[in-house]
This record gives structure tokens, sequence and C-alpha cells, in this order.
């Protein structure tokens, strides 16, 4: 909590942040750069074009991972709200009867 206390304190003294985060980006377009032209043989209208592409398809693939992990935390809390309810209902006897020592 004292970290993002600290960031969002961090974002709210930035007067530029197009500025602050240009190395950032700078960095991905220069390692998409490699991922699609290791050898550093393409003109630069296919480069960016293929670079344009690699960086959708990182930012895809982490909208995809980021709707999963949601689903997952989202029937995990299903799971246990049925295992209160239950619990709820036999008084731990379930609980027990996994042999879980109580």
């Amino acid at each position: 909590m004292a970290a993002e206390f600290a960031v969002r304190n961090s974002w709210l003294n930035t007067t530029d942040r197009t500025a602050r985060t240009e190395a950032a980006r700078r960095g991905m377009t220069k390692r998409f750069e490699r991922q699609v032209d290791p050898d550093g043989v393409l003109a630069n209208d296919e480069l960016a074009k293929r670079v344009e592409n690699a960086r959708r398809a990182h930012m895809l693939g982490m909208r995809l991972k980021s709707a999963k992990a949601r689903r997952l935390r989202k029937e995990a809390a299903l799971i246990e709200a049925e295992l209160a309810a239950e619990d709820e209902v036999t008084g731990g006897a379930a609980e027990r009867a996994d042999g879980d020592g109580s």
C-alpha cells in the first residue's frame, strides 16, 4: 500500500506524463524492432509496419492474460462463496469430514 501511495503521489506531481514515459516507449520500440528485424535488413516503412503489428500483438496478449486473471478470480470468489454457504448450512461438518484435523 505504501508503494502504491508513493507511485500515485509521483504521478500527481508529474506535469508532462508523455515526457516521463518516453524512455519506456523508446525501449519497447527497440525491443519490437529487434524482434521483427533481428538482422536489421528491413526497409523503414516495412519495419514500422511490423513493429506496429508486434506492439498490437503484445497489447492483445496482455489483454487476454488480464481477462483470464479476472475470470479466474471471479470463479475463485464464487467457489469461496459456495463453500462458505455450504459451511454455514453444515456447521463446518464438510470441513471436518475432509480430514483437516478439526
